[in-house]
């Protein structure tokens, strides 16, 4: 099953998340190198905050949420330490908004969503999987567009590794997948992935950069 707000702020607490890494995703500013992102933004899962900080440095009006408090309160001291303090997070459940309109109706709708790992810790749990991508979908507007990049299982790594097959079939009706292809994202080795990390390269900084999907899907 999904991991609880209590297990995600343990993993902030204790900073033994290998997702953090003091930078946004070389693959998501790629994205907005593109103008691929555009109008209000939506980070779900913003963590450590480094894509909300990133965008809003840019000039985009973007809101980073996280479930868990702690993640909320590393991205706010982030920001503040990269001085962007007006880079936006709020604490909030984004599986929970597809299935409660009132508390929907508190984030409003967004052009763009940038999802970086979050979707692929759902590899597990297909009916918490299928929860949020109603709720990608009550908070896209029409036409709407969900850049995702998941780590993939295309090759060895650590982590939730999902296919791309699941990605097509999670986005289905109410979508049109526009682009699915291999990517990389980039990781450290903490404690947590250790065991999982065995034989992968990892650069003198103590990254690694592995295999992922990168998608481009909109919203019907």
């Amino acid at each position: 099953m999904t991991q609880t707000a209590e297990f995600w702020n343990t993993v902030y607490d204790n900073d033994t998340a290998p997702w953090v890494i003091g930078a946004p995703q070389p693959a998501i500013m790629a994205v907005a190198d593109q103008g691929l992102i555009r109008g209000r933004v939506l980070d779900p899962g913003c963590g450590a905050g480094e894509h909300t900080i990133a965008l809003t440095r840019l000039g985009y009006d973007v809101l980073g949420v996280d479930l868990a408090p702690s993640a909320i309160a590393y991205a706010r001291r982030n920001a503040e330490a990269k001085g962007v303090p007006g880079a936006r997070f709020e604490v909030a459940d984004a599986v929970r908004i597809g299935a409660d309109p009132e508390y929907a109706a508190r984030f409003g709708l967004f052009d763009t969503v940038v999802d970086s790992a979050l979707f692929h810790i759902f590899l597990d749990d297909p009916g918490t999987r299928a929860a949020y991508v109603r709720s990608l979908h009550t908070l896209l507007r029409p036409g709407g567009v969900l850049h995702l990049l998941a780590l993939s299982d295309a090759e060895p790594g650590f982590g939730p590794r999902i296919s791309d097959t699941m990605i097509r079939e999670s986005f289905t009706e109410g979508w049109d997948l526009e682009e699915l292809r291999p990517s990389h994202y980039t990781g450290r080795i903490t404690d947590t992935v250790a065991e999982d990390s065995q034989g992968l390269d990892v650069a003198a900084d103590g990254t690694v950069r592995v295999s992922a999907w990168l998608a481009r899907i909109r919203r019907r």
